[in-house]
């Protein structure tokens, strides 16, 4: 008992020396323009991924849980979480590697978190390997495959921070053929206005969304139910809807006397995949 008490107080401390990647803030406020529509390219799901949406059909919510993998005490309380959701695993953390392997047998969604340059100083402990404009196509693959082999269960990718990044077309252009070369999804974080994302995406052939609601920037309890508040309206108005929110303790509760509202909404939590596959299966039928 004494020799447990010693590694759990280890392990304490060092979760309290990790400095967790800071998050910059959402570039603009929640679009108010109907999801773009993404080519109607199969979303890739050979390690394990939920596949296509089951299920009558209905309005969707996905809800990205950014920030995973550098603590691995909080990121393991999220592996309870009762409905499906997709989890954005930053690379090369403490807990990267193990936590998205238990949220794939979890049946959550698994992506990967990849860090990009912001317009600001924003510095983190991903800053050895952002990815940055002005990066050669080779140089800027090289770097992506190497964070996508520290999470392997991912299939798709959306952006931690990059506020330039994803506003810069040749840079986002590069990126989108490396995730077509891995046959990931994209999610765009939208941390500024002026991305370009889901058109460098779409322009690739790369299955893409983008949030459409940012749960937690102000993580006062009243500012995260009105965001819910404005998702929920959102799913039900268009059939689906993307909630992005930070891996936070005071989130992972809001969210749990939250969720039970979907089914009184007739609302499905399904994970981004899901959300994918549905989309190009309704885009499919229409063009008959």
């Amino acid at each position: 008992m004494v020799a447990g008490a010693f590694l759990a107080g280890l392990l304490l401390v060092g979760v309290a020396l990790i400095r967790a990647p800071e998050t910059e803030r959402p570039g603009g406020d929640n679009p108010a323009n109907p999801p773009t529509t993404v080519p109607s390219s199969t979303v890739a799901s050979d390690n394990g991924a939920a596949g296509p949406a089951k299920g009558p059909p209905g309005p969707r919510l996905a809800i990205v849980v950014d920030d995973l993998g550098y603590d691995p005490v909080r990121d393991a309380e999220w592996l309870d979480f009762p409905e499906r959701i997709t989890v954005s695993v930053l690379p090369h953390g403490p807990s990267s590697k193990s936590f998205a392997a238990s949220a794939r047998t979890h049946g959550f969604g698994v992506i990967l978190h990849v860090p990009m340059e912001p317009e600001g100083a924003v510095s983190d402990r991903t800053e050895p390997f952002l990815l940055r404009r002005g990066m050669t196509p080779e140089e800027m693959a090289d770097r992506f495959a190497r964070m996508a082999a520290d999470v392997p269960q991912a299939n798709g990718a959306s952006n931690h921070m990059g506020s330039a990044f994803t506003s810069d077309l040749a840079a986002m252009s590069s990126f989108a053929q490396a995730l077509k070369g891995k046959g990931f999804f994209f999610v765009d974080s939208v941390t500024s206005a002026g991305t370009v994302g889901v058109m460098a995406m779409a322009q690739a052939g790369v299955p893409a969304t983008r949030r459409d609601v940012f749960l937690d920037d102000d993580g006062r309890p009243e500012e995260m139910r009105r965001q819910w508040a404005a998702a929920i309206a959102m799913a039900k108005e268009r059939g689906e809807a993307v909630l992005l929110c930070h891996s936070r303790r005071e989130t992972r509760k809001a969210l749990l006397e939250l969720i039970p509202q979907l089914g009184r909404e007739g609302i499905r939590p399904v994970t981004v995949e899901e959300l994918l596959s549905a989309r190009t299966v309704a885009q499919d039928t229409g063009s008959r």
